[in-house]
């Protein structure tokens, strides 16, 4: 959406004594748009009392006098405009909006705003720290109309923990609803829409003894004559988590499965950036795509780092959905699904937009593929990993799929939600052999 706007600004700072504000910088506008917040880009030039800049792509020229800020911005074609009035308070600037768009000129609106000061991840002098945050509140959908429950900054560790897909807590006590309640939303300053944020996943522990799942097999994974075998029966399995031996058994298993037992493999089943405008009010926690959310990809634990587009400002992490292990594309739609306590650590890469979703290790980079099937999974994260070596390495597409022919690992990583999964994995081992560019 593009505001057509004959823009009269009216920001009221300080008393005309106090010293003038300097705005000059890169500001972005959060506007409660009828309920669903949306973001706008602000540049504001400044020299003595004389203010140009653009505001949503329209040149803006105005007046910076005894505290009062006032520009006009028109877009030639169009009839639209806003008049806004607002206070300065250090890099916030809050106020009101009277918005005619061009169709509807003769009917304006009022709304509400908040604008930030754009700031490099390196602005801010305070040492790195370690929040400890317990939550109280959990939050079934991902959307950028929560309040934060934290602020955090570029560098911080963040040490808390989730409820379970069901959401009950470390003692089985229910919290929320079910469907992935999450823990967040955590606000990162600096984060801006067009960065990256860059979430390392330090620690992830049990903290209880046991874990549910079911029997049945997910549509996707199924067939008729397999189906017709199971008779459609899908009844809770209740596991026993070993927290001594870090082992997981069935605790009424059958005949056949009296011996069974798999190592544990903790793994956060969501991680979210608010999706932004185009989301409306909010995506459910149960879906996933460009921000994130429901990935359900077991790669996801500790040691892991995950980036995530930022698509508001202060990014707006979530993080639930724990599972104590987790076969290749959660099959039983679900996993061993539990409680965790988590520990990250997030950065900030400013002005650096990657083209998805990826996951990094030690040993690989990877795209995650989400889509309404997994053919369509498989080509996302083609496309995906595509771009960003076309980014990192400048590849041309020829010399893409070359590296693709030799190198690709493909992993199916969810099948259970309406978005399939597909991750592309490349060994850093062999992307080492390409000639990256010189850093300008």
């Amino acid at each position: 959406m593009k505001v057509a706007s004959l823009v009269f600004l009216s920001l009221i700072s300080l008393p005309a004594l106090a010293q003038q504000p300097n705005i000059a910088g890169k500001w972005t506008i959060t506007l409660d748009t009828f309920g669903t917040p949306t973001t706008w880009p602000l540049t504001v030039e400044q020299q003595g009392d004389h203010i140009t800049g653009n505001y949503a792509g329209d040149k803006l020229e105005g007046t910076l006098k005894d505290g009062k800020l006032t520009f006009h911005a028109k877009d030639p074609g169009g009839d639209g405009y806003e008049d806004v009035t607002a206070t300065i308070s250090g890099d916030t600037i809050t106020g009101t909006m009277i918005w005619a768009q061009n169709m509807t000129v003769n009917h304006p609106t009022t709304h509400t705003f908040k604008a930030v000061r754009n700031v490099s991840s390196s602005a801010s002098s305070a040492p790195p720290r370690t929040h400890e945050f317990t939550p109280t509140v959990f939050q079934r959908q991902y959307s950028s109309a929560y309040k934060p429950v934290l602020t955090i900054n570029p560098g911080d560790t963040l040490h808390t923990w989730t409820v379970d897909a069901g959401g009950n807590d470390p003692s089985g006590t229910p919290r929320s609803l079910g469907g992935n309640p999450q823990t967040g939303p955590f606000y990162v300053n600096g984060a801006m829409p067009g960065d990256t944020l860059v979430v390392h996943i330090r620690k992830l522990r049990l903290n209880r003894d046991w874990a549910m799942s079911t029997n049945g097999i997910v549509p996707r994974a199924n067939t008729p004559a397999l189906a017709a075998k199971s008779q459609n029966k899908v009844d809770t399995v209740r596991w026993h988590l070993d927290l001594a031996n870090n082992i997981a058994t069935p605790e009424k298993p059958g005949p056949h499965m009296q011996h069974y037992s798999v190592p544990v493999r903790p793994m956060l089943g969501c991680v979210a950036v608010a999706p932004g405008d185009a989301s409306g009010p909010g995506i459910r926690t149960g879906d996933s795509g460009g921000f994130g959310g429901n990935m359900d990809f077991n790669e996801v634990n500790e040691g892991a780092t995950v980036l995530l587009p930022v698509r508001v400002p202060g990014a707006l992490l979530f993080f639930g959905d724990g599972h104590a292990v987790q076969g290749d594309g959660e099959t039983t739609g679900d996993a061993l699904e539990t409680s965790l306590d988590v520990t990250v650590q997030v950065e900030v890469l400013k002005g650096k937009r990657i083209p998805g979703v990826f996951v990094d290790t030690d040993t690989h980079i990877m795209a995650v593929g989400l889509d309404g099937s997994i053919d369509q999974a498989f080509a996302d994260a083609t496309e995906t990993m595509s771009a960003y070596l076309e980014q990192e390495y400048k590849l041309t597409p020829q010399e893409f799929a070359m590296v693709l022919g030799t190198a690709a690992e493909y992993k199916i990583s969810e099948a259970a939600d309406r978005n399939a999964g597909v991750v592309l994995k490349m060994a850093k081992s062999k992307l080492a052999t390409l000639t990256k560019p010189a850093t300008p």
